[in-house]
């Protein structure tokens, strides 16, 4: 073998060992990236203009509030059209219970608006000294989750439910309603909800109507249905371990009891229950 066959021998091997490498480190999408191409690709509801203005009238504003705006302004716009909650209302929240998105809390949970767990949360949680010492709240795996279930929270609720008889562009009554319902125990938080709104104009946000939201329609309802199959599969998938139910509008206690063959008083026992009434949303351990 000449010295001409050796090198076109070792230049073949390296092109398939280089073809080899690059193949080896493409790797599918997760859910996680996923996700996050789906946050990145939210309308404009025109925020950075909003903050280039505001920015413009005061450069003394806080520049991680400014930010926050920035970056969860659309999210808290599509939430009001989907569950009628103030976008104001829903960014202010946001800004004061997350410390602008960089408390341990949001940070290392993704915990933007200080849920605690609360009887029937089966998902992760975490502890932190608030009102009492360790006390349990949610944990997310991406802030979108904390957005969406902030909004369910609140429709879920039978103590939330008087606020929903209020405009969307009343923020006022939102904020004084949320004390009212006993949102926080801050005796000082509707002021600082309105303070918020109007030292950063966020009730611009709720002015945005539905249509001024530019979406791909045919994207927007693919990712509905995987969040909605999404959802149906945990729920299968704790089913079929026994763990829980969660409460769908119309359903009684008596009827989930007939579903899963058990005995209303199990239910109530398993899920210290005092009556029958039930919330949407709420989750009934069944096993």
């Amino acid at each position: 073998m000449n010295f001409k066959t050796y090198i076109i021998i070792a230049f073949v091997t390296l092109f398939f060992v280089s073809c080899g490498a690059k193949k080896s480190i493409v790797k599918p999408k997760n859910k996680a990236q996923k996700e996050s191409q789906a946050f990145k690709k939210l309308p404009s509801v025109k925020q950075n203009a909003h903050v280039k203005k505001l920015v413009k009238k005061n450069k003394k504003l806080n520049k991680y509030t400014l930010t926050y705006i920035k970056k969860y302004a659309p999210l808290a716009v599509i939430k009001m059209h989907e569950y009628k909650i103030p976008a104001s209302i829903t960014l202010a929240q946001g800004i004061l219970e997350s410390g602008n998105g960089r408390s341990v809390l949001a940070s290392k949970s993704n915990n933007h608006f200080g849920i605690k767990c609360h009887k029937g949360w089966t998902g992760k949680r975490v502890y932190h000294d608030d009102d009492k010492k360790d006390d349990c709240f949610r944990k997310y795996k991406y802030v979108e989750r904390s957005y969406n279930d902030h909004s369910q929270f609140l429709t879920g609720r039978k103590r939330y439910a008087f606020l929903f008889k209020y405009k969307t562009s009343d923020y006022k009554k939102w904020a004084k309603g949320l004390k009212k319902a006993g949102y926080a125990t801050d005796k000082k938080y509707p002021s600082k909800l309105i303070g918020i709104i109007q030292n950063y104009q966020l009730y611009e946000f709720d002015k945005v109507k539905k249509s001024d939201l530019k979406r791909d329609k045919k994207a927007d309802k693919k990712k509905r249905k995987e969040a909605e199959s999404d959802k149906k599969n945990q729920e299968n998938k704790s089913l079929r371990k026994g763990k829980i139910h969660t409460v769908k509008k119309g359903e009684t206690l008596y009827a989930i009891s007939k579903k899963y063959t058990v005995s209303v008083l199990q239910l109530q026992k398993l899920n210290n229950l005092q009556g029958t009434t039930l919330s949407i949303g709420q989750q009934l351990r069944i096993k």
